[in-house]
């Protein structure tokens, strides 16, 4: 009897994987619409400007969700105020993890080779596992460790990183480096910061909450070094409003709340190698849209990020110990 329970219980606990597999992959899919959309915006504005704009737009839809959440949850209308310490953390998160993640790299992909942005960016899930060991104490057991190398196995074939080309220090490429750089490590600092804060607040909330933060420093930015978009607004063509459409309610809306929802259940380090899955649905939709050729290389490195996901978010968690029940009247 025991162990039929025990083998139902594996059985049902299965599905919440599957269930944060599947959403992690569309969630990165649409992660992988910024890069055309963020291409087709700065061709009548600058990268700050077209960080600033879709975040303003996201931030515009995000308001009347979050508020009807909040009456969902607080019908009465009791307040429920910060505590400063989680200002403290949200307008951190803003200025540290959304602008380096948004600006700086947007910034430093006009100023460096493409090679450079894709190493570079290999880097930004180790960076988060790295930081969310420190912070967070998470471990990295044998299935992350070979489900990171599968995914950079997978990557690096999807990429196609010109290593003879590769230059991430000599002129302005460096700049361009360090900004990147700079970004990878704001997009760990807010992934992990998330976690801290999801037990108390919902997805919705840490978003727009973090976005007042970053729109409160980016607008001074945007209004000194690049005046010129907010004169252009009337001058945009449609497809420029098309592309900061799909940045305000994918990329920056949708798919962050997915992200952080997935976040809310699994580990950090879990969640963030799916971003690897990325460039492998950039080239996906460069064949969709641009009828660019996929190789059969590129192919089995997509095979292999898409098996390093599933094995670390699926079977990593049922290899998890669960709580029982008598420990969990323990800790009560």
């Amino acid at each position: 009897m025991v162990g039929g329970r025990s083998m139902e219980s594996r059985k049902v606990g299965s599905l919440p994987g599957i269930r944060d597999w599947t959403l992690l992959l569309s969630c990165n899919l649409m992660f992988a619409t910024q890069a055309v959309a963020v291409k087709v915006v700065q061709e009548q504005m600058g990268p700050v400007f077209a960080s600033f704009l879709p975040v303003t737009l996201a931030t515009l839809l995000l308001i009347p969700v979050v508020r009807r959440e909040r009456l969902r949850t607080n019908p009465f209308g009791n307040s429920d105020s910060l505590p400063v310490r989680d200002i403290f953390s949200f307008v951190a998160m803003g200025t540290c993890g959304l602008i380096p993640s948004y600006v700086f790299i947007a910034w430093g992909v006009r100023l460096s080779l493409a090679s450079n942005v894709a190493l570079i960016g290999l880097v930004a899930p180790v960076m988060t596992a790295v930081m969310a060991y420190f912070v967070l104490g998470e471990r990295m057991t044998m299935v992350r460790w070979i489900s990171f190398v599968l995914a950079v196995a997978g990557v690096v074939e999807c990429s196609g990183i010109d290593w003879k080309g590769l230059s991430l220090t000599r002129g302005k490429f460096l700049l361009g480096s360090l900004l990147i750089f700079s970004g990878v490590l704001g997009s760990a600092f807010y992934n992990v910061y998330s976690k801290k804060l999801l037990p108390r607040y919902s997805p919705l909330r840490i978003l727009l909450y973090t976005y007042y933060a970053g729109l409160a420093i980016m607008l001074p930015i945007a209004l000194y070094t690049e005046p010129q978009g907010f004169r252009g607004l009337p001058a945009l063509r449609l497809t420029v409003w098309a592309g900061l459409i799909v940045l305000a309610l994918f990329p920056y809306s949708l798919a962050m709340v997915i992200f952080l929802s997935v976040l809310k259940r699994l580990d950090v380090t879990q969640v963030v190698l799916s971003t690897y899955l990325i460039p492998f649905f950039c080239l996906l939709l460069a064949a969709a849209v641009l009828h660019e050729r996929l190789t059969k290389f590129m192919v089995l490195g997509g095979v292999l990020v898409l098996g390093s996901t599933l094995l670390i978010t699926v079977y990593d968690e049922r290899r998890r110990p669960q709580a029982t029940p008598d420990a969990i009247l323990g800790e009560k």
